[in-house]
C-alpha cells in the first residue's frame, strides 16, 4: 500500500458533533505518524474533504490551526498545497520523562496494553490468510526500508512496516486501529534514545515476525509481535527508571 492509501485509512470519517477537533487530530496523527513524510504534501482538499466527510471550510480551518501551530506550510499557486513541516524532536531521555508526566502512568500501561492487543491481532490475522506475491513483497519492501534506514528516517519507517502488518489483512477498521494505538505513543517513542545494540535487537525481531507471517504461523507471529512490543515497552522503563 502506497503512502496516498496508507493516508486515506487512517483519514477515516469524523463524527459531525466535533468535526473541526477531530479533523486536526486525524491531521495530526497522519504528521506524526509520518504517513506524509517531512517535506510531504497533504491530498488535494477535496479529496480529504470527501473522505473525512466535511465541508471544505472545516478542513481548511483545520489546515489552517495546524500551519499556525508550525505543522503545515500552506502555499498558494499552481503548485501549492499544505506541506509537512514538522520534524520529530532528537530522541532524548528528558523528553521522554516529560512525555510520560504529561501522559501519567496509568494512561502509559493503558496505551502500551491496547497497542499489545491490536498489532498482536493483526499479524495473527495475517499469518492466517493466504498471502498474495503482491503482500509478500509489500511486507518485505517495508522490512527492507527499515533495516536500511537513516536514523532520521527509522521511526518514520518503522510505523510504515508495523502498519503495513494491519493495511495487508485488507481490514480498514483494524489499520485504523492499529495507526491509533501507535499514535497514542508516538511521541515516547521517538524520544527514545537510539542506540544501535537496541537496534539490532529490533531488526531481530521484525525479522522473527516476516518470518513467522510467511511462513502461515499465526501464533508465532503473534508471539513474535508480542515479545517485540514487550521488550519495547522494557526499553521505556528502562529510560523512565
Amino acid at each position: 500500500m502506497d503512502e496516498s492509501a496508507r493516508l486515506m485509512t487512517v483519514l477515516r470519517p469524523v463524527r459531525a458533533g466535533n468535526a473541526f477537533e477531530e479533523t486536526v487530530e486525524r491531521l495530526l496523527q497522519a504528521i506524526k505518524l509520518g504517513v506524509v513524510p517531512p517535506g510531504g504534501k497533504l491530498p488535494p482538499e477535496r479529496e480529504l474533504a470527501v473522505r473525512l466527510g466535511i465541508s471544505r471550510v472545516t478542513l481548511r480551518e483545520a489546515i489552517r490551526a495546524l500551519s499556525d501551530a508550525g505543522y503545515l506550510d500552506v502555499r498558494r499557486g499552481r503548485y501549492g498545497g499544505a506541506f509537512v513541516t514538522y520534524v520529530p524532536p532528537e530522541p532524548d531521555a528528558g523528553e521522554l520523562r516529560q512525555a510520560v508526566a504529561r501522559m501519567g502512568m496509568a494512561e502509559l500501561s493503558d496505551a502500551l496494553t491496547f497497542r499489545l492487543a491490536v498489532e498482536c491481532g493483526a499479524a495473527q490475522v495475517l499469518a492466517a490468510s493466504a498471502l498474495t506475491p503482491e503482500q509478500r513483497a509489500v511486507l518485505a519492501g517495508r522490512l527492507s526500508d527499515l533495516n536500511g534506514a537513516a536514523l532520521e528516517d527509522y521511526r518514520r519507517l518503522d510505523t510504515a512496516f508495523h502498519l503495513s502488518i494491519a493495511e495487508l489483512t485488507g481490514s480498514t477498521l483494524l489499520t485504523a486501529t492499529c495507526a491509533d494505538a501507535r499514535s497514542r505513543v508516538s511521541d515516547l517513542l521517538n524520544a527514545i534514545p537510539m542506540l544501535q545494540v537496541n537496534l539490532d535487537h529490533a531488526a531481530t525481531q521484525h525479522r522473527a515476525i516476516a518470518d513467522a507471517i510467511f511462513a502461515g504461523d499465526p501464533d508465532a507471529a503473534r508471539q513474535a509481535v508480542a515479545e517485540h512490543l514487550e521488550g519495547t515497552a522494557a526499553l521505556l522503563r528502562a529510560f523512565l527508571s
